[in-house]
Formats: structure tokens, C-alpha cells, sequence
């Protein structure tokens, strides 16, 4: 929404001063302008004053990116299926508006300046700034929120919270401009660059609560979104950067050097660039790519895969479905007597009471419930086999559960 007043009034400043235009005016064109452009838009054309054509030509290719970008997650919305991810493509695309505001603004440096162009400047560039900063601290408040709750706020309430966070920049430079231009009478291209640099002292201060909720969001518990928090850190990080190193050279560099009036403007129209690419490389471009990231599918398993744990092999076996009573009744029925053997030990037969058991396994139907212990479990518990009573079989005590330990 920003870039279009941006180009609407460039576009009525070119073409009052296209029509305004002395036809008398035979100054010699720059080198590089001979496609009808005259003064004053002889910087988008000088070849001997190249930072101008610089600067267009990287302004361009921003303008082309961001609108690209913006048209591909408008076009893919639907795909977008988790409610985390769609709470941030808002907050993207308000984002992409500033950035093209950013690039549209940078064309106005490159035109003579008069009083209109310099009240364009002056309103939108703190503006244009705070809208992008907004920007990032709801992203930020975004991360903090899924790292804590592991849910999102809505990308309408994160939209709004970022249009009001930077309607305040725009309250203060209307101030700035009344007070200035209406009540002190002084021209719109008349300015200390101290008091331009006060006026955006609450866009450094935006800039400053996005990169703390930055580095907030990398203490969540949630490592999955840890990756867009390295990339906020990383985009608000390299942004003071750059406010610090242009905030520097307006106020101080350029005087010192001797090139305060000439440099002014490329100074500025540099400092938007650059940040414009800075928050599309750093921040729209991996914020948009994870946004449209399809989630990844859960792999079939491999039973064949040696390296993993065996929890696959413990889930079909079928002991565990066994209760443990059941499963010392059956492991102690593996050591009774069958008839046969018992009738060996009654009769006496040749195989004698002492290798009855190397006779075969009882099959199950005769283990039924009696209780037929074995030789080493009684002597184990004390007692003798009777040769006595030999037509009797003992029965078990009342509390015995199975096999006892030793």
C-alpha cells in the first residue's frame, strides 16, 4: 500500500515538469541520456555520475523480486495447510509492500529535488522503515508465541499490530512537517541532518524491540521454528548494522570528507537499497520458502534395518501378551510328569523313577490342571519322592503360584 503513493506522486511530478519544460533549454545532455530524458532526470541516465545508474538498476531488480515473491505466495496460499505457517504469510506480504516502498523510494534521490519531492521524502522515510520493522517484531512475537504455546496468533491480528506500530512513525513525521514547514515558514529541502536522524529514532527503537524478540524466540521449546529465529536474529542484527554505519556517515562522515551537500542524497538513496535487499535476502525470501515448504511425510518402516532397536521385534512377540501367572504356569507344566512317565515311576519300570524324564514332552491336552512336580522341585522344597504311596499324586499347597527362586 505504501509504494503506491510512492509511484503515483513520482509519476504527477514527472509529468508537471515535463510539461513545464522550457523547449529553449538546449543544455548539453550527460553522457548516456539521449532517450528524451533532460533535467532534471539526468542522474537516472548520467554515465559519468554512475552511482545514480547503480542504484536504479539494483532499485529495479528489487522492485521485480519482491513483486515476484509476493505473486508466488498469493498464488500458493492454498496449499499452505498449517495454521503456523499461514499466521505468517501476512506479516510476509505487509513486509513485501514496505520493501517495494523502500525501492520506489529510492527513485526520488535520483531526481533534482524541489519542494514537493523533498515532503515525499521526508514523510515516507521513516514510514516506509517502520512498516518494515513492524514487520519483524510481530515475526518475532509470532516465533515467541509457537516456541511457548505451540500455537500462533492470527495473521489478521498480527497484519493489524504491524499496520499500528508504524501508523505512530506516521504521526511523528506529520509533526515533524507541520512544525517545520507550516509553523517555522522554513522550505521542505531546508533540514539539519541531526533533526532528520531524531525523527527516526523510533524506527531504531522498533528495530531494537524486533532483534530482543528475536532472540527470544530462540529460547523456544520447539526446535522446529528455531530455523526462522536464526534468520530474524540474522535480519535485525545486519539492519542495525547498516542504520549504524549510514546514521554515522550522514551525521559525521560526509562533513568530515568535505562532501556534505553533494553526498546527502546518494547517502539516503543508497541506505534504502540496501536495506531493501537486505530484509528480502535475509528475511522474505527463507521465510517464504519455509512457509511453502510442504511438511515432511512419515517414512514406511524397515523391518530389515539391523541399526535400529529392537522395539519392532519386542511388539510381535507374543510372550508379552501372556500374563506372568499364565507364563510360570506354562513354563512350569514343561517340567511335570505325563502318564507315562508316572506310571514308570508307579510299576517301576526300566526306565526307573530317575529317567522318566528323559521320556518325551507332554503335549498340552494332558498338562490340564493337575499339579505334577517334578524331581528337583521337591527336592528343592524339602521333601522326597515316596515309593510308598505310589498310587497317589501329591497335590499343590494352596499358596503355591510356580516355581520357587533360589
Amino acid at each position: 500500500m505504501a509504494f503506491l503513493p510512492v509511484l503515483l506522486l513520482l509519476l504527477l511530478t514527472v509529468a508537471q515538469r515535463a510539461i513545464g519544460q522550457d523547449s529553449e533549454d538546449s543544455e548539453a545532455l550527460p553522457t548516456g541520456c539521449g532517450w528524451g530524458l533532460v533535467r532534471p532526470y539526468t542522474l537516472l541516465c548520467d554515465l559519468d555520475s554512475m552511482w545514480g545508474v547503480a542504484v536504479e538498476a539494483v532499485a529495479a531488480g528489487g522492485v521485480l523480486t519482491a513483486f515476484l515473491l509476493a505473486l508466488i505466495l498469493l498464488c500458493r496460499l492454498h496449499t499452505i495447510g498449517e495454521a503456523e505457517k499461514r499466521s505468517g504469510v501476512g506479516p510476509i506480504l505487509l513486509l513485501l509492500l514496505g520493501i517495494l516502498g523502500l525501492f520506489g523510494l529510492s527513485f526520488a534521490y535520483l531526481i533534482e529535488q524541489d519542494e514537493s519531492l523533498c515532503l515525499l521524502q521526508r514523510a515516507l522515510w521513516g514510514v516506509l522503515f517502520a512498516l518494515c520493522f513492524s514487520c519483524l517484531l510481530v515475526q518475532g512475537v509470532r516465533l515467541r508465541r509457537i516456541g511457548l504455546e505451540r500455537r500462533s496468533p492470527g495473521g489478521c491480528a498480527l497484519t493489524g499490530l504491524a499496520l499500528g506500530l508504524s501508523a505512530v512513525q506516521g504521526i511523528i513525521a506529520a509533526e515533524w512537517l507541520l512544525l517545520t514547514v507550516l509553523r517555522e515558514g522554513r522550505p521542505a529541502c531546508e533540514y539539519l541532518p541531526m533533526d532528520f536522524s531524531l525523527a527516526c529514532s523510533y524506527v531504531l527503537a522498533l528495530l531494537l524491540a524486533a532483534l530482543t524478540a528475536a532472540c527470544l524466540a530462540l529460547c523456544g521449546k520447539t526446535s522446529q521454528w528455531r530455523c526462522n529465529a536464526i534468520w530474524l536474529v540474522v535480519t535485525c542484527l545486519l539492519s542495525l548494522l547498516l542504520w549504524v554505519a549510514w546514521v554515522g556517515l550522514y551525521l559525521h562522515g560526509i562533513e568530515w570528507l568535505g562532501r556534505s551537500p553533494e553526498w546527502n542524497d546518494p547517502a539516503l538513496a543508497i541506505a534504502l537499497v540496501a536495506q531493501g535487499w537486505l530484509l528480502l535476502i535475509f528475511h522474505a525470501i527463507p521465510e517464504a520458502h519455509i512457509c511453502l515448504r510442504s511438511p515432511p511425510q512419515p517414512t514406511a518402516p524397515d523391518y530389515f534395518d539391523t541399526s535400529q532397536n529392537s522395539t519392532r521385534m519386542r511388539e510381535t512377540s507374543f510372550d508379552e501378551d501372556i500374563p506372568l501367572s499364565h507364563r510360570q504356569f506354562v513354563e512350569n507344566q514343561g517340567y511335570g510328569y505325563s502318564d507315562e512317565n508316572a506310571a514308570g515311576l508307579r510299576t517301576g519300570g526300566p526306565a526307573g523313577p530317575h529317567n522318566s524324564n528323559t521320556g518325551p514332552r507332554p503335549s498340552a491336552p494332558f498338562r490340564s490342571n493337575v499339579y505334577q512336580p517334578t524331581e528337583m522341585t521337591m527336592i528343592l522344597n524339602g521333601g522326597a519322592v515316596s515309593t510308598s504311596s505310589q498310587s497317589q499324586v501329591p497335590s499343590a499347597p494352596p499358596t503355591y503360584t510356580g516355581r520357587q527362586l533360589w
